[in-house]
């Protein structure tokens, strides 16, 4: 049965012209970058491959993902549905248990005659998809056969021997609360190996390898999922990556507190890098420390950057470039120190803008090598590229094809980008509400004088249930303000509990929250925030 099955599908396949002529899709996700390249104007960031291809391409300044955090980003990012819609708040939410029948977008292309086939982490952890998403798997054998097999963490023994011991401390510590997340080795590493000694260099081994398989094959085009781990933490590359940075040459944020009358839960307490052996649980970090971590994150920045310049240049080799989409996106930024914070998990602008970067081989030659300002949102991405290749997008997906923006990138856009998080001040570092254990830990203090910082802002607003559970911030972004609403998700008929808005005209950094002095910029703000992301569309559509 499964035979004919086959038979009839490639038969359809083939009347349906789906041929190697569609276009293939280079399909590249790097987990935790902010806009910290060179083609996005940083000064310190060696970024040589990206801006290449944003020199060929076009770069997108002001693209926003849904949600500051790995796994409800990526899912919205790779459904089309945006988390409230979905529901995938935080990262231990399969976005399938909650949204069973949803196409997903390599599905839509696996549907569509498309070899669909990932790489690294393109979906979040423990949310493979396998048996929808995709119809093959990485060519994982042909990397033993040569004696290359997946590195772990660490590279250098006495790192790995730390880590080891670090789990064994915290689990006979904190027992079941130990495995989220608090038993951590070094926030970084940069040891004298090749690039294939850590994952981000195997990976795109891998990748190549599975290139090259498909090629040989020649029957179908590929959607390609090449998903690079850096700069997430552990902040670990090889050190020559670490080599290219003198830190004297880094700067620390500018920004290193709040913002004046900002939200209290806006910010968290760095959960994630403090749970890294050798940071300190409370407190500010040291300049030194601080230099360094910033120095760790570049060097993996470029690190990834040179593993996107090898699997081009394998495009280039194999004579693929010339028909296949090439599409670089991050699923969220990353606070390094900026306002006093490490980590995403945010509302803010710092965490929530990501570099977008596109290369079609049709685009205008005038479109080449171009910037746009227009406001565009990670869950446009699926019916973009599903609109370039020629495919039709499923009825649920809520994003809006940003194709034209090819053609004429100076076109007037999107009203408004959006984006939400919950409570980040009382979320662990994946989003979840806190654990009850949490409190016992090493991190009680910090919770507690977090919470006591909310409780004298909100005054008769607090209630724990709310705070920890239901409250949503949801940020809009306009051209030149971010206004953020804080509202209880369970009781959406009752006014905000808080407000925020900054003006990037006269505060890109979002120093003062300007929410309270401004009633009647709030008053016509909140009109548009309510007319939602469908109310905010181009006029185009």
């Amino acid at each position: 049965m499964k035979k004919l099955v086959y038979i009839l599908t490639s038969y359809l396949l083939s009347v349906c012209g789906y041929s190697q002529d569609r276009p293939n899709i280079l399909f590249i996700a790097i987990d935790d970058l902010r806009p910290e390249l060179g083609c996005y104007g940083s000064d310190v960031a060696i970024s040589p491959n990206l801006d290449k291809l944003a020199g060929e391409g076009l770069l997108f300044e002001n693209a926003y993902c849904q949600q500051a955090i790995c796994g409800p980003s990526r899912a919205s990012l790779l459904t089309g549905i945006r988390p409230e819609t979905s529901g995938v708040f935080h990262n231990y939410i399969k976005f399938r248990d909650i949204n069973p029948s949803v196409v997903t977008l390599p599905q839509r292309f696996k549907e569509n005659g498309y070899e669909t086939v990932y790489c690294g982490k393109i979906f979040h952890h423990g949310d493979l998809d396998e048996d929808h998403s995709w119809s093959r798997y990485p060519a994982v054998d042909s990397l033993s056969s040569k004696g290359i097999e997946i590195p772990g963490g660490f590279a250098l023994t006495a790192n790995i021997e730390l880590t080891k011991l670090q789990r064994e401390k915290m689990f006979n510590r904190y027992g079941e609360a130990a495995k989220f997340g608090l038993a951590s080795g070094p926030a970084y590493e940069n040891a004298d190996v090749p690039d294939n000694g850590y994952i981000d260099g195997y990976n795109t081994e891998l990748a190549i390898a599975t290139l090259k398989e498909m090629a040989a094959k020649n029957d179908k085009p590929f959607f390609l999922g090449l998903g690079f781990h850096k700069p997430h933490l552990n902040w670990t590359s090889p050190k020559k990556y670490w080599d290219l940075y003198d830190v004297r040459n880094i700067k620390v944020a500018a920004e290193n507190q709040g913002p004046l009358s900002g939200a209290e839960m806006g910010l968290h307490a760095s959960f994630e890098l403090r749970t890294r052996y050798g940071i300190r649980n409370y407190g500010k970090l040291d300049q030194e420390l601080t230099l360094n971590l910033k120095r760790a994150y570049l060097a993996c920045v470029s690190y990834v950057d040179a593993q996107i310049g090898k699997i081009i240049t394998e495009l280039e080799t194999m004579g693929l470039r010339k028909n296949t989409i090439i599409i670089v996106w991050s699923d969220h930024g990353y606070h390094l120190g900026d306002m006093g914070i490490w980590g995403k998990a945010t509302n803010y602008e710092i965490a929530t803008r990501v570099p977008l970067i596109i290369w079609t081989p049709n685009m205008p030659k005038e479109s080449r090598g171009q910037k746009t300002d227009a406001l565009v949102e990670l869950v446009d991405i699926y019916p973009t590229l599903c609109d370039i290749a020629g495919i039709e997008t499923p009825e649920t997906v809520e994003g809006v094809s940003f194709k034209p923006l090819l053609e004429n990138p100076k076109m007037k856009w999107k009203s408004a980008a959006f984006s939400q998080f919950p409570t980040p001040a009382l979320r662990e570092w994946g989003a979840y509400p806190l654990r009850p254990a949490m409190r016992e830990t090493f991190f009680g203090p910090l919770i507690k004088s977090v919470e006591e910082r909310i409780v004298g802002q909100q005054g008769d607003k607090w209630n724990r249930e709310v705070f920890e559970n239901t409250l949503m911030g949801y940020a809009m972004r306009t051209e030149r303000f971010r206004f953020i609403v804080w509202k209880d998700r369970d009781r959406p008929e009752k006014q905000p509990i808080y407000l925020e808005l900054y003006d990037h005209k006269i505060d890109p950094s979002e120093s003062v929250n300007i929410a309270y002095k401004k009633p009647e910029l709030v008053k016509e703000l909140m009109v548009q925030f309510n007319k939602g992301w469908r109310g905010n569309l181009p006029k185009t559509k």
